[in-house]
């Protein structure tokens, strides 16, 4: 089992190579590491990424088959079916690190934004269920001076959904709860930039958990 600071640096690691463009020949996929693979898994790390096609997470931390357990969902939301996947990974697997990785102009907090500006009565009900949990970490924001500046808007929206999924995941199950405090099991948040390629991970993350 590789613990979670472990984890944490090898994520680190492999975004600074996809960074400067330089592959680690360890994570290319192979007919061996596949046929390994099929009998079980080991991911070292589970990431709670959105959707965005421009954002694949395996490619952005250089990471090969088998590495990460990756759940995606528009908007990197925490809704029952997310904190049942990482307990399942936690569980299951034995991984250590879960890592909440929204990034910036998210179309999702976008959508949200405008939602709770100019209210659409013709969105769809599914759709509209994702706004629903990305409101109550943005909606407050738009009462501050925030609100004159879009682009400084949609930049601290996408960080406090980033903190509230963290929080949702951290505090969301009994099972994660307990696997932090006596397991080692450390949840953090982090924004990838689409114009940089270069992850951030937030402040206290060596501390979380």
């Amino acid at each position: 089992m590789i613990g979670a600071r472990e984890a944490l640096e090898r994520l680190r690691e492999g975004n600074e190579r996809f960074v400067a463009d330089v592959r680690s020949r360890d994570t290319w996929p192979s007919r061996a590491r596949r046929i390994e693979l099929a009998t079980g898994q080991a991911p070292f790390a589970a990431i709670l990424g959105c959707s965005d096609s421009r954002v694949p997470v395996e490619i952005v931390f250089d990471q090969g088959l088998g590495d990460l357990f990756v759940i995606r969902v528009a908007g990197n939301v925490v809704a029952p079916s997310q904190i049942g996947s990482v307990e399942f990974a936690a569980e299951q697997f034995g991984t250590r690190l879960v890592v909440v990785l929204g990034h910036s102009k998210c179309g999702a907090i976008a959508a949200t934004l405008e939602q709770l500006q100019r209210p659409k009565e013709n969105q769809s009900h599914n759709l509209h269920s994702i706004v629903d949990f990305i409101r109550p970490s943005v909606e407050g924001l738009l009462a501050t001076d925030l609100k004159h500046d879009l682009a400084a808007l949609s930049r601290e929206a996408v960080r406090a959904n980033i903190r509230t999924s963290v929080e949702r995941l951290r505090h969301g199950s009994e099972i994660i709860e307990e696997m932090i405090q006596t397991q080692g099991l450390m949840v953090v948040g982090a924004e990838y930039s689409l114009d940089t390629g270069l992850v951030e991970f937030f402040p206290g993350t060596t501390d979380a958990g």
